[in-house]
């Protein structure tokens, strides 16, 4: 891509960690600005308000206020390509936990005057919304994988994303499993590569921070969490975390 790709990092409802993801590439993150980035908007970093067209427009968070709606559509309008980053983005996030009840019980639980909150009934991923190009999932997304992303976009490369399950990178790494030599309900068998199986290599039970991949035989981990003596809600709550109302897990039955 000639020149400087111009690049928005945009934020919705989210807690920021996934930019400060980016921010914390105090190495790498420098030498791209001087030389081919041209950072138009990104208020966790810089004043600088650039209202586009972007190259790449990077989305942070979920949707879950109504003044997100209109907002996340113009984004879709001003950038070529689209990347959304992190599970709130791309699956909704922790703040779509509240999906599974009502959210006016919620407001009347937490707040004074719950007639004051202008809030969505459900907190949905961007890809809901509009025409989502790429995701890079985790919570929160990993470094390396962002970095090897955002390079690939400056020379035009097709981005390389992880495919595998979270089971692959514990072969690679020659993890001991904990789903059999510990009987610890790990989510790693339905879960994406990309986290280095940070977890199990310190031998605990995968959470499924990067969400389900494609193909998952969510019956089978079933089955065996109920070997193990998970009950039934416990079960239901292993796919119902981090990333649960992604489409593969919110589907999921006991």
């Amino acid at each position: 891509m000639a020149g400087k790709l111009k690049i928005a990092v945009v934020k919705f409802a989210s807690c920021s960690g996934c930019q400060g993801v980016l921010l914390d590439a105090e190495e790498e993150l420098p030498f791209l600005v001087d030389n081919h980035l041209d950072i138009q908007y990104f208020i966790e970093a810089t004043s600088r308000i650039g209202d586009g067209p972007y190259d790449l427009a990077l989305v942070e968070g979920s949707i879950s206020v109504p003044e997100d709606l209109k907002r996340v559509k113009e984004i879709r309008e001003k950038s070529k390509i689209v990347a959304t980053i992190g599970a709130c983005a791309t699956t909704g996030g922790i703040q779509a936990l509240r999906n599974w009840s009502s959210l006016n019980d919620f407001s009347r639980t937490v707040y004074l005057n719950p007639e004051w909150i202008a809030s969505l009934d459900k907190s949905t991923p961007i890809s809901e919304h509009i025409k989502v190009d790429y995701e890079l999932n985790g919570c929160p997304i990993s470094k390396q994988q962002l970095l090897d992303f955002i390079v690939s976009m400056v020379i035009g490369k097709r981005p390389r994303i992880e495919r595998n399950s979270v089971c692959v990178e514990c072969k690679r790494l020659g993890n001991v499993c904990v789903l059999v030599a510990d009987k610890l309900p790990c989510m790693g068998p339905v879960t994406k590569a990309g986290c280095g199986a940070l977890c199990p290599s310190y031998g605990r039970d995968c959470y499924s921070c990067f969400g389900p991949f494609e193909d998952i035989n969510v019956e089978s981990l079933k089955k065996k969490f109920k070997e193990i003596g998970l009950k039934d809600y416990e079960v239901l709550h292993k796919f119902r975390e981090f990333t649960g109302y992604s489409k593969q897990f919110r589907e999921v039955k006991v």
